[in-house]
């Protein structure tokens, strides 16, 4: 399948069938002259114009792999887009599985990049890993402790490697209260913790919106993190199979905290009931949007293009885009052009 962002004719049939076609429409007197020519120089014509209209496209193409979800779906076309703007010629693959299928194309050589997100993908492919922190820090020996990112790197297949995380996307499971919560109730998990034993929080354990990701385990996930971190011991926790249910229990005061699989902003009402409590100290382990990649599919200049990518991209950012494209039925490729134009990438 040929990427929808390569344009022009990419053989002498496409030209006499596509726009670059009305080139070669002619009067009808003049068709006469032009089937009186001879077959070879009818040949010359038609090469030429397709060379003109669109020959420089011809070459390898990169394809970049995504799953089922329309966050997937939004992160690969954002990723070939900008590949794109350096020259390669790009297409995406789409709807390929689950992680494991994902990680079978990149092995296969079926795709050469998809996005995934860091915390998630340290989960799976080391499930001892115990760092939550994004950043390697130093640790009370001195010596250094490797963050999330530092953690998957060395955690991947080999022959894979991953480029910079987009730090401003946050998808972290996410402890919310109603908007309508009193006005001193703690904005942050750090001040939670003296208040727990009074709550009941619940906890949804349906699929995420993202099919990559994994349902919350109630007990590894949320209540032994926040257990370790921020003293947090819960008067009752309570489980959902659904956001709505959950929702519902927290609107209804059933539960006074809620915990969602992500970010609250990309659920399809973009959760303006909610207030999400921020965790400073990473109760829950960091998960940013990243490129994982066969090793050496990309030059130097072209991971940097991904890198400018990861600079710019938020939470915000992916939410609208993924709303446009799952709720509204915008095509990904075009609204990640919009994205690319409006960050000059």
């Amino acid at each position: 399948m040929r990427p929808s962002h390569l344009r022009g004719c990419f053989h002498p049939a496409e030209a006499l069938g596509s726009g670059c076609g009305r080139l070669l429409r002619v009067s009808a007197g003049t068709a006469s002259l032009v089937r009186r020519l001879s077959r070879p120089l009818l040949v010359v014509v038609v090469a030429a114009v397709a060379v003109a209209c669109g020959g420089h496209d011809s070459g390898p193409v990169l394809t970049v792999g995504a799953g089922d979800s329309a966050e997937s779906m939004m992160i690969a076309e954002i990723y070939a887009g900008a590949l794109a703007r350096t020259g390669l010629h790009t297409q995406t693959k789409t709807r390929m599985g689950d992680r494991k299928d994902l990680l079978a194309g990149l092995d296969s050589d079926t795709i050469a990049l998809y996005g995934d997100v860091s915390g998630d993908l340290l989960s799976a492919l080391d499930p001892t890993a115990t760092v939550t922190k994004p950043e390697t820090t130093t640790g009370a020996d001195g010596g250094a402790v490797d963050g999330v990112n530092a953690a998957l790197s060395k955690a991947l297949p080999e022959g894979v490697i991953d480029s910079d995380p987009a730090d401003g996307t946050d998808l972290r499971q996410t402890v919310v209260a109603a908007a309508t919560r009193p006005a001193d109730f703690p904005s942050s998990l750090k001040e939670l913790g003296p208040r727990c034993g009074d709550l009941t929080i619940g906890i949804t354990t349906g699929p995420p919106l993202d099919a990559l990701r994994a349902p919350l385990d109630p007990l590894r996930d949320v209540l032994n993190p926040l257990r370790s971190v921020y003293h947090c011991e819960f008067a009752h926790a309570l489980t959902f199979t659904t956001d709505a249910t959950l929702r519902k229990a927290l609107s209804d005061g059933e539960i006074q905290l809620a915990v969602l699989a992500g970010p609250p902003s990309f659920l399809p009402d973009g959760g303006a009931d909610l207030a999400a409590l921020a965790d400073p100290d990473y109760a829950f382990r960091a998960a940013s949007v990243l490129p994982v990649m066969r090793k050496a599919a990309l030059t130097d200049q072209q991971i940097r293009k991904l890198n400018y990518v990861a600079g710019e991209l938020t939470t915000t950012d992916l939410a609208d885009m993924i709303h446009q494209v799952r709720d509204q039925g915008a095509i990904p490729a075009s609204v990640a052009r919009v994205w690319l134009d409006a960050h000059a990438l």
